[in-house]
């Protein structure tokens, strides 16, 4: 048995009607903070308004968080300790809850205001966001700064893995992002446009930036137990890491690009994954970025038999 395991925290799309049934704890302390019903949009629904951005961030929070708190005295009554932590885009947040950094009642509080200022900084229908598959992600930076100018800027958003890339921006941009690939690409440019709120993860969220940092500087940051990947450079920050730091890091992830893929593919062959949060999309991704790492989802019945037997593999 490994004595250590790394932590994924996910992002945004992950939150489905139907989490959060058996977490009661964490959603009374996140239904007090935001002053309205949390557990009942996510046990309930409607689908609709959970997606909200708004909802959606802090759901995600508190449903992994939930997961951590069952997760933890587990690896501790197994003698595992944790490496490291690291989230996708909203997941850092959960990463930094894990991690000591922040507490759990300031990171709820402060996605929601990401949040909703996300979705508030551009008016509907002006930005898009595209998933392109199979499309080398050199070609596609090149195929973003082609596109952009001093008007129109389109973006990568997310590093997902080797073969996922996902873009953002003006929808004129992308639109014209998506033709230059077509015409420099030689294979099949696949292009899946995301139901989205907003561009995120662009320039065009620096309003949102500017408010959230605001936010952000109301919050005490406490130093690291546990060190994490950020986001924004794909770089592992250790106990030692200011509080400073970590705050900018959040600000910058707001208009930076999620390195997903490369902060993955930094880790060592023998790294073991467990997954805290709704659904299991990060394990799919870690398997595409090395199909030779093991990851385990806490997101399924049974799960407490279920990781210590897989801690033990």
């Amino acid at each position: 048995m490994k004595n250590h395991v790394t932590l994924l925290f996910p992002g945004q799309g992950s939150q489905y009607v139907g989490m959060g049934e058996s977490s009661r704890d964490e959603y009374e302390i996140a239904n007090k903070v935001l002053g309205y019903n949390l557990k009942e949009i996510c046990v309930s629904g409607p689908n609709e308004e959970l997606t909200l951005t708004k909802n959606a961030q802090p759901a995600i929070v508190t449903h992994s968080v939930a997961l951590f708190r069952k997760l933890k005295p587990i690896l501790d009554s197994e003698n595992i300790s944790i490496q490291r932590v690291l989230g996708h885009s909203v997941g850092e947040y959960s990463a930094l809850v894990a991690a000591g950094s922040l507490k759990f009642e300031d990171a709820i509080r402060a996605v929601h205001l990401r949040g909703k200022y996300m979705q508030e900084a551009v008016p509907k229908g002006l930005g898009k966001m595209y998933a392109l598959l199979k499309v080398p992600q050199d070609l596609i930076k090149q195929a973003c700064e082609k596109a952009s100018d001093d008007e129109y800027i389109v973006m990568p958003a997310n590093f997902n893995e080797p073969e996922q890339t996902v873009i953002s921006g003006h929808a004129k941009a992308c639109e014209k992002a998506l033709a230059w690939l077509e015409d420099h690409f030689d294979g099949r440019v696949r292009a899946i446009e995301l139901n989205v709120s907003a561009p995120f993860h662009s320039t065009l969220m620096k309003r949102a930036e500017e408010k959230l940092s605001i936010h952000l500087n109301t919050i005490e940051f406490a130093h690291l137990t546990i060190p994490y990947i950020a986001n924004i450079d794909a770089t592992e920050y250790g106990i030692e890491s200011t509080p400073e730091t970590i705050k900018n890091n959040l600000i910058n992830q707001v208009c930076g690009s999620v390195l997903w893929s490369q902060s993955i593919a930094s880790l060592p062959e023998e790294t073991k994954f467990i997954e805290v949060g709704p659904g299991k999309i990060l394990s799919g991704l870690v398997k595409k970025i090395n199909k030779n790492f093991k990851v385990f989802h806490m997101d399924q019945e049974n799960s407490r038999a279920l990781v210590t037997d897989f801690l033990k593999e």
